[in-house]
């Protein structure tokens, strides 16, 4: 992936014949007009289904108290879309072989416009659940199609650009959930969160659908079965284990209708050891679901070792921050969401400027400040009391974001760039997949130990507010003592991966 960015569409003339169709494929001959459209929809859609994985954060206290869940329930609401997403978005390659990519197209817009509805109406906790499920089986299927279409309709020579453009959305998105949510929240319910996003995902549904042009001939190949099912139990007996710890040291058990931690994270690891050795096994016939190969390039590992790490705190922060704000400091929905804001567009604004940095003197100029700041804005967030001035949590947020920014690109480009070619689609499905397992672990690990903490301080006499206070700060001091490991590990990043030119492309 290009880390340069435009900031906004380029001009895109005719396929040119020296960039011919992959086998299987039919290059379609479009207008540049209805290219440029066709790209601006799906870049809208995915902006759109992005925003989702985050846009619920700030509503939680609003959604617990609504639906009568705990923290550690509530949580899933996050953690759940990010795991659908990690088990979704290996078979998207089986998919796109099979089926022709308007249908794709218009089955991922369907399910998450359904899925949309769905949660707008929701009575209870169960039913929105299900409708986050049905969302991110439609946002997992439509980034990969998007990364498939700009290579298909763009020419090599654009594609740079665009791709720069498309890591921004994909950023960005996350970032901005957490303050668009709370704008809306100051004035409206929670369902409006997902009532405003409907018009936008049918005008997507529509006008995509009409654009698409007719790629990719389906051939027969076959999906492994066991391969999904290990998956699932694997990740999310992981993630279940995670959230099932605060549940029950928190005494929320059976409101939250938890399972077992041990039992969970026994049946996780196991299923997680069983889809390894499978893995192992089928990518010797080219069959597997998640090939692994990548992990045998020493530059890859560590690199996205560091991401997990870091998407994990991204998630843990976003889905902690607005409960500290709102029910220990008592700041609105609004003020909140404001507050998350100007850390959101630094991510954004950062972004091209470290691609051109990255270009001109690799990796690790980038990674080891980066740690560092990191480090540092997660160990301000650990020394916040219960009257901690706005200012200060505004800054602490920036500063992470200005941390984050300066790793997600330079680790991104250093890992795949480090692969040989015939290992770029393999090392960029693990890459995706695990940074989705990565951000719903980090969620369900921040919540549990906020849950211990607050449980610990109120078994010692404190009230719920100064319990939970207690909880929040034991969860920012985790994750700022686990920081300390990115910076060891910033140092073994090389400088630039090797066989990498210095512009990485996909």
């Amino acid at each position: 992936m290009s880390v340069t960015s435009t900031g906004s569409l380029p001009q895109v003339p005719q396929k040119s014949p020296e960039a011919p169709a992959q086998v299987g494929e039919t290059t379609p001959d479009l207008a540049p007009q209805r290219v440029r459209t066709l790209l601006a929809v799906l870049i809208v859609s995915a902006f759109a289904v992005i925003l989702n994985e985050t846009v619920l954060s700030v509503a939680l206290p609003d959604l617990m108290a609504d639906l009568h869940v705990p923290a550690t329930t509530a949580q899933w609401l996050t953690a759940g879309f990010m795991l659908t997403m990690a088990v979704v978005i290996p078979t998207t390659g089986f998919l796109l072989e099979r089926l022709p990519h308007r249908v794709v197209f218009m089955t991922a817009m369907v399910l998450f416009t359904a899925g949309t509805v769905l949660a707008s109406m929701a009575p209870n906790f169960p039913v929105l659940m299900t409708a986050r499920v049905v969302q991110a089986s439609g946002t997992a299927l439509l980034l990969p199609l998007l990364m498939t279409t700009v290579l298909t309709v763009v020419p090599a020579e654009r594609r740079g650009s665009l791709m720069g453009l498309i890591s921004v959305v994909i950023s960005v998105a996350p970032a901005v959930g957490p303050t668009i949510s709370g704008i809306i929240l100051g004035a409206l319910s929670w369902r409006w969160l997902f009532l405003i996003m409907l018009p936008i995902a049918v005008a997507a549904l529509v006008i995509g659908a009409w654009l698409m042009p007719s790629m990719g001939e389906p051939r027969k190949v076959r999906l492994d079965l066991l391969s999904v099912v290990l998956s699932v139990l694997g990740f999310g007996g992981l993630v279940m284990g995670l959230s099932g710890f605060g549940s029950h040291g928190s005494g929320a058990g059976e409101s939250g209708g938890s399972v077992p931690p041990v039992p969970a994270l026994v049946v996780g690891l196991i299923a997680l050891s069983l889809f390894v050795w499978r893995q192992v096994r089928l990518q010797r016939e080219d069959r597997a679901l998640l090939d692994l190969r990548p992990f045998t390039h020493r530059t890859f590992t560590i690199s996205l070792g560091m991401m997990i790490v870091a998407m994990g705190t991204l998630f843990g922060i976003v889905i902690l921050l607005p409960i500290y704000m709102q029910s220990i400091l008592g700041h609105s929905t609004l003020t909140t969401g404001l507050s998350m804001l100007p850390g959101g567009l630094i991510m954004g604004l950062l972004a091209p400027f470290v691609g051109r940095l990255y270009d001109r003197h690799g990796a690790k100029v980038l990674v080891i400040p980066g740690a560092f700041v990191l480090s540092a804005a997660l160990w301000s967030f650990a020394a916040l009391g219960a009257d901690a001035p706005l200012w200060r949590i505004v800054a602490s947020h920036i500063v992470m974001s200005s941390g984050l920014a300066l790793l997600f690109t330079p680790l991104m480009t250093s890992a795949l760039g480090s692969l040989p070619q015939s290992l770029y689609s393999h090392g960029s499905a693990v890459m995706n997949t695990l940074q989705q397992v990565a951000g719903a672990a980090g969620s369900a690990l921040f919540i549990t130990l906020m849950a211990l903490g607050t449980a610990s301080a109120m078994s010692g006499g404190a009230d719920q507010t100064a319990g939970q206070a207690h909880g929040i700060h034991v969860a920012f001091l985790v994750s700022a003592a686990i920081s300390l490991v990115t910076i060891v590990f910033a140092f073994f990043v090389p400088k630039r991966a090797e066989g990498s030119s210095a512009r990485h492309e996909v």
